[in-house]
């Protein structure tokens, strides 16, 4: 039955939420840790048996395994979810992890790149080879537009309004926005286009319509683009680790930096919330009152 009914809450949420495959997986185990333990400690047998003394068991298990704050945060919002759908759709009887109240912990501010670490980025991604021409208009791409990896390689040529440098991009629950991008973007797009992507999909008789590509003419995957951004970090002068994210983190943080309103950050980044774009501005508070720090004479 507690099959059945983990079906039913996954086809909810690939269907009425419309979460990524990678959410997905991440409720799956989530949910699995909490069957295994209830199996192991002898607990309810079924869901709708579950009490509150179970799930304080079981909050006692993950901190004796010394999980992170932010990772039972995660467990317990995922079973969470889990059980409202249950008692929703008549299930069970009540949600016991309702009861569960989590200490707050300190949002950590997110990592992102200074402008001369970018520039030594780019200063990487210069030269003739034809992957190093992709590299560069898929580092340019990240930068201009803040776009997610799962939206970089979704991004379709349908998709590029070269006309007004435009690119509509489909974020998280299909929600759709248009970003702009800026002449280094465009200048590199074009010579990708022209000196990587064409060749490489006529010399393997490729035919799709999506815009990165691996040197087979393959989309790009998102195992695909963090490969090549490390691969960019070993070229270039830095000695540091990179992820898709940081890239979108540095658009947003260089944008703050230079003066942009927050709301217009939110409709670039795609954010439902404010609240979510609101991290942004401790991240360039944070870098005015180190720099304070630093140079003025009497900090």
């Amino acid at each position: 039955m507690e099959q059945n009914w983990i079906k039913e809450f996954k086809q909810y949420l690939v269907i009425e939420r419309q979460y990524s495959l990678e959410t997905l997986k991440a409720y799956s185990e989530d949910i699995q840790m909490f069957c295994d333990f209830l199996q192991e400690s002898g607990g309810g047998e079924s869901f709708s048996e579950v009490k509150r003394l179970d799930v304080h068991a079981y909050m006692n298990f993950l901190y004796d395994k010394q999980y992170q704050t932010a990772t039972i945060s995660r467990m317990v919002s995922s079973l969470r979810s889990l059980y409202h759908f249950l008692e929703k759709n008549g299930h069970v009887d009540n949600n016991p992890f309702s009861y569960i109240q989590l200490k707050r912990h300190p949002r950590a501010l997110p990592r992102f790149f200074y402008e001369k670490e970018m520039q030594a980025l780019f200063d990487a991604t210069q030269g003739d080879d034809p992957m190093i021409i992709r590299d560069n208009a898929l580092l340019e791409t990240l930068y201009a537009t803040g776009m997610r990896v799962s939206e970089c390689t979704g991004l379709t040529l349908t998709a590029i309004d070269s006309e007004v440098r435009a690119m509509l991009l489909h974020g998280k629950g299909s929600k759709d926005r248009y970003v702009p991008y800026g002449k280094y973007c465009q200048k590199a797009l074009e010579r990708y286009f022209k000196m990587t992507r064409t060749p490489l999909m006529e010399k393997y008789h490729k035919e799709h319509d999506y815009v990165f590509v691996n040197h087979y003419g393959d989309p790009l995957t998102a195992a695909g683009v963090t490969y090549i951004l490390k691969q960019i970090v070993k070229r270039s002068s830095l000695t540091t680790e990179i992820h898709p994210h940081e890239i979108r983190h540095t658009f947003a943080t260089h944008l703050m930096s230079n003066g942009a309103d927050l709301r217009a950050v939110q409709e670039l980044l795609g954010h439902s919330s404010l609240s979510t774009t609101q991290i942004y501005t401790h991240v360039t508070k944070e870098h005015l009152q180190n720099d304070y720090r630093k140079f003025f004479p009497r900090a």
